[in-house]
């Protein structure tokens, strides 16, 4: 009786190990770099629409309450005008009372290079008063399909003056 008990418990760990292990042997493993540059600031160059904002946010600190809608560029190095890799599609919330966190729910649509035509979808927290954050990766499309992962943020400029920003996006994928 003891022995099937080892067995039953021995055969369960391997089928939690094995939950963890790829489904397939073509998965592949993806790791990217791109630059996310959100122009706030106004002009033709503009990316960011705020669209909501609550009675308080313009006495909070943080600005806690607002909606923002972006379709910030992305590029393969730090300046705006690098060669541009995609577009950085979807909204972003001011969800810390407290501190600068905001919940960030995007799709970075590829337009060039061998990820043309592709996406990966991002969601989660992003904690921008820090100097790196993760976030994770919960789908893809195309070249992407069925990707998993996540990325580590980097704030690379900040102008605090207008709310322009460039964030360097180091992305590691799982996928088909």
């Amino acid at each position: 009786m003891a022995s099937s008990t080892a067995l039953s418990c021995l055969a369960a760990l391997l089928l939690l190990a094995a939950a963890g292990a790829p489904v397939s042997a073509a998965e592949k493993e993806t790791r990217l770099r791109v630059y996310w540059h959100d122009v706030v600031s106004g002009g033709p160059n503009a990316r960011v629409v705020q669209v909501a904002q609550a009675p308080s946010s313009n006495a909070s600190a943080t600005g806690f309450g607002t909606v923002l809608v972006i379709d910030d560029p992305l590029t393969e190095g730090p300046n705006l005008t690098s060669r541009l890799l995609g577009r950085a599609q979807g909204m972003y919330i001011s969800a810390g009372k407290d501190s600068l966190s905001l919940l960030m729910a995007m799709n970075f649509v590829f337009v060039d290079g061998a990820y043309n035509g592709s996406s990966i979808a991002i969601i989660g927290p992003n904690q921008a008063d820090r100097a790196v954050r993760e976030m994770p990766v919960v789908g893809g499309t195309g070249v992407f399909r069925f990707a998993r992962g996540y990325c580590q943020l980097r704030t690379h400029w900040f102008d605090a003056k207008t709310g322009d920003a460039t964030v360097e996006y180091k992305i590691h994928l799982r996928h088909d």
